[in-house]
């Protein structure tokens, strides 16, 4: 699924306009009809409502709204705010039509002073202030009126996006000055914004209203950023060879787990075994050993010289991808042999924790990074990376900026990870669930994405379908455990049940 800019956003209702082809007001109409159904889905006819509609085609569908609630009977009072004596042409006919209700109360216009109704609990406000097209924070009195909704205790269905919050970019609003919704009811796609953290707040429950725009349109229409989706994943994921054997499977070289960190190379270890590959070699300091033979039985230990950490780089000749950097530490030594592995290693490359705090605290390194490879930071390891970030559009901003620089790809972990590639376009995921926000999880992850690899997958697929497998698999774990007991060798329980639900 493709998300869109604001910008495009207004051209896409254009070329639907143009194309289906349908009158701006009808479009409007289409789109109200929608509204008011997943309204009255949700509010019973005994709850008042007050509908806040701005002077732009958001508040021209948010009087179509209460149109539409008013014929069904609904109790409304609608507010049209005008200061500046100029309307959209849709809302100024939407205008009209709510005015030309017969036996029905005119709605209110305000132009200057506005002495706002009284908002209580039991109440529904429809805010249909400001939608998608706003560019800047809300000032003055709008401003006075989000916060004058938000201190009532009233429930409050946004129109397409919570006024004040804008689609993008919100690194500079003003969080005081955005509307808390209760439910958005957003039109035709997810918005950017509605993917990060800091947003939720404002946005409560949401629910995507397809009000048929047009496909043709959709799909003629580049977009920096998409969602994956279960039956493009299934696409990607290939038929196993019934004749394979092990050396046709591939041989994956996972590098991890100082002394004490055992159970991080021992997460990744699994996790990579359990993704298809034939053979895993995980080369780890001597003390870890006994542990991992017995943890792991299925990999072959590549011993390094060093009691407790790891200090002698690995020939990667006869592998087919290399994990780096779970439960590593970051000694001098372990450092240095850490940026010659980098170098010297030809085949796909991840690189994780305690190899990304080595690479944040010797940024010069990153120069000599080899073309494609792949960085799995969360967002503080990012920052120590690139620096500190207001907000998460920042953060992803630069993660997509580091993608370019290096010619790789960039997996930010989070709620909704985002994948970023070479070329600038970022997917974010959409499996997972807060129950994977403890310790390990990111191990497995690097796990997967270098079996994947190790099995034939280039770098841009494994990457994805690593990324939607992981949180699938947690998916599945939080649905039968919950998500306060799930722990990171549960992703790895879980992982064969995520293959098998994209394969069937």
């Amino acid at each position: 699924m493709k998300i869109f800019t604001s910008t495009q956003i207004r051209e896409l209702d254009k070329y639907t306009i143009e194309h289906e082809p349908i009158k701006s007001i009808d479009l409007m109409e289409r789109a109200a009809r929608t509204l008011t159904r997943a309204i009255t889905e949700r509010w019973p006819r005994t709850v008042p409502v007050v509908v806040f509609a701005g002077p732009g085609n958001n508040g021209g569908d948010a009087m179509a709204v209460a149109r539409m609630l008013i014929e069904q009977d609904y109790q409304v009072q609608t507010y049209l705010f005008n200061i500046t004596g100029h309307l959209s042409a849709d809302c100024t006919e939407n205008k009209k039509r709510l005015c030309d209700k017969k036996g029905m109360p005119l709605l209110t216009e305000i132009t200057q002073e506005f002495d706002p109704p009284k908002l209580e609990q039991g109440m529904l406000v429809v805010d249909g202030l400001f939608g998608s097209g706003l560019n800047k924070p809300l000032a003055g009195g709008f401003a006075a009126l989000v916060k004058y909704i938000n201190a009532s205790k009233a429930d409050v269905v946004s129109i397409d996006v919570p006024s004040g919050l804008m689609t993008e970019d919100n690194t500079y609003n003003v969080s005081a000055n955005i509307i808390r919704a209760t439910q958005t009811l957003t039109l035709g796609h997810i918005k950017l914004s509605f993917l990060f953290a800091e947003n939720q707040a404002y946005i409560g429950q949401l629910r995507i209203l397809d009000i048929r725009l047009s496909q043709e349109g959709i799909n003629k229409m580049d977009a920096h950023y998409t969602l994956l989706e279960e039956e493009q994943m299934r696409q990607l994921l290939r038929p196993r060879n019934r004749f394979a054997h092990k050396g046709e499977m591939g041989h994956a070289l996972i590098i991890a787990g100082s002394y004490g960190m055992a159970g991080a190379a021992i997460l990744a270890t699994k996790a990579c075994l359990r993704s298809g590959v034939g053979k895993v070699t995980l080369h780890t300091p001597k003390r870890n050993v006994p542990i991992i033979q017995t943890a792991v039985p299925e990999a072959i230990v590549s011993i390094d010289h060093e009691e407790t950490t790891f200090s002698e780089g690995v020939p990667t000749e006869d592998y087919q991808a290399v994990g780096i950097g779970p439960g590593l530490g970051t000694s001098e030594q372990t450092s240095i042999t850490l940026i010659a592995q980098l170098r010297r290693t030809q085949c796909p490359l991840v690189v994780d924790a305690d190899a990304l705090n080595i690479l944040a605290n010797r940024r010069a390194w990153l120069q000599q990074l080899p073309k494609g490879i792949i960085l799995t930071p969360h967002p503080k390891e990012l920052e120590r990376i690139e620096g500190k970030c207001v907000d998460s559009y920042e953060r992803l901003t630069k993660a997509r900026e580091l993608a370019e620089r290096l010619q790789g790809y960039v997996i930010l972990k989070g709620q909704h990870t985002a994948i970023c590639m070479p070329d600038g376009h970022i997917v974010f995921n959409t499996t997972g669930n807060a129950g994977m926000a403890t310790a390990g999880s990111g191990d497995v992850l690097t796990g997967i994405i270098t079996g994947l690899l190790a099995n034939g997958y280039d770098r841009q697929v494994a990457c994805v379908l690593g990324v939607y497998l992981h949180g699938l698999a947690g998916d599945l774990a939080a649905r039968e455990l919950g998500q306060e007991s799930l722990i990171a060798s549960d992703l790895i329980n879980y992982l064969p049940k995520a293959f098998i639900r994209l394969k069937n």
